[in-house]
């Protein structure tokens, strides 16, 4: 990676935190966020609020847990194992996002409720086991909760959301914000339907095959709609 490079990475790490908090899936200085750089990482670090954090605050740090310059986000040890257990994937956000939150406080897995549950990657999003911030144990059960998955809950905690690049990640992470708020709703009027695990296996290659929420459609993805051919 060039320095050119670099720095529109920090750049656009910077914006992406901000948007964390304008969006409100965030508040002050919760939540963390990394990137694959190189043959490491890009993390923020701890305890700096975001609209004061500038490119050059994001900590590079090695696979070996080393890093150079400020001190990184206190979770640098889940960023560090998802990145390296999941290549599938360039991108972790961490946020306390309020309703998946209060889920995550019940140690409730998200099930299908609703088929846009099949954008986490499955048929549920799982809640992982609570274990104090900061620790291997919190890392372990989240790895846990992701395997095949592209979110989860951290019980007592909060969320994680992956993707394949920066706006990927932060669109999930809204998008589990809003399955959670409609999960707490909806549990108002007594236990839902849930979706089959057949049915849910199309929505997902459904999604799959159009890239659903993941940018614009691949032509002649969509069986139902075409362009129209001018004469």
């Amino acid at each position: 990676m060039t320095d050119t490079e670099n720095q529109d990475l920090r750049r656009k790490m910077v914006e992406i935190c901000r948007r964390m908090n304008s969006s409100g899936i965030n508040q002050g200085t919760a939540g963390n966020l990394s990137v694959r750089s190189g043959t490491g990482f890009l993390v923020t670090p701890s305890s700096l609020p975001y609209d004061i954090m500038t490119p050059d605050d994001l900590v590079e740090m090695d696979f070996d847990g080393t890093y150079v310059g400020r001190r990184p986000s206190s979770e640098w040890r889940f960023h560090r194992d998802i990145l390296k257990n999941r290549p599938d994937i360039n991108v972790v956000l961490h946020c306390h996002s309020m309703y998946a939150t209060t889920l995550a406080c019940h140690h409730k897995t998200i099930p299908a409720f609703h088929y846009m549950v099949g954008v986490a990657g499955g048929t549920t999003v799982r809640c992982a086991e609570y274990a104090t911030f900061g620790t291997q144990a919190l890392s372990d059960h989240a790895l846990k909760a992701l395997d095949g998955r592209l979110a989860c809950l951290l019980g007592q905690h909060g969320q994680i959301s992956l993707g394949k690049d920066l706006e990927q990640a932060l669109w999930l992470a809204i998008e589990v914000e809003t399955l959670s708020r409609m999960y707490v709703q909806v549990l108002t009027l007594g236990e839902p339907p849930i979706l089959s695990d057949e049915e849910m296996s199309r929505v997902i290659e459904q999604m799959k095959r159009m890239s659903y929420g993941l940018g614009p459609e691949a032509e002649g993805s969509n069986d139902i709609a075409r362009p129209r051919v001018s004469n």
